[in-house]
């Protein structure tokens, strides 16, 4: 668990950029839109909550964890993430609520038009699902990818999406930048 949460802390600022990117864009949030998740990429979270409400009314929560045991627990997405997204699906009319046991928990189950939304965007929600039963990235089997290594891929993406979205490399750093990851990838073909 200590790796899991090293990377939580590293990517805190990469995991800002892709909520935005996973809520679509839209609402008073989203004006960025560009980012793009770690997993489902721009707006893929909704076909995924979607196919998972189809196959099974839940809860948010439950959605959550059910995403976590699809990726084998290397990523979660956040309540932040997901809240926001399923409210949204019942703005569009493609999810119904209820409060099953009289709390303030909701329920989400897929309408008519959900299904039909998801039908018709068949291919997307699929390669949403093969993707993530696949884990981040389309790594193979559930739970392929040790932890560790998926802490320092993270941690690498992170490291050079800061660097290149600060101030631009000169002549000398950029042919320093490739040869580190130049170097990199000949040492892990080594392996």
């Amino acid at each position: 668990m200590r790796h899991f949460h090293h990377a939580h802390h590293h990517c805190r600022t990469a995991r800002g950029e892709h909520e935005d990117g996973l809520s679509g864009g839209r609402g008073p949030r989203g004006g960025r839109g560009g980012g793009g998740g770690r997993v489902f990429g721009h707006g893929g979270l909704r076909f995924v909550l979607l196919q998972l409400i189809a196959e099974k009314p839940a809860h948010g929560y439950e959605l959550i964890k059910a995403i976590e045991d699809r990726l084998g627990g290397s990523y979660a997405p956040s309540p932040g993430v997901v809240y926001p997204t399923l409210t949204l699906l019942e703005e569009l009319g493609y999810l119904s609520v209820e409060n099953a046991d009289g709390g303030g928990r909701k329920r989400y189950s897929v309408t008519d038009s959900g299904q039909e939304f998801l039908a018709a965007n068949r291919e997307t929600a699929d390669a949403m699902m093969a993707r993530m039963n696949g884990g981040v990235d389309g790594a193979g089997p559930r739970g392929g990818r040790p932890p560790q290594v998926t802490r320092a891929i993270e941690n690498l993406k992170l490291a050079m999406r800061m660097r290149l979205s600060g101030t631009p490399l000169t002549e000398q750093q950029a042919h320093d930048f490739a040869a580190v990851l130049d170097s990199a990838a000949q040492q892990i073909e080594k392996i």
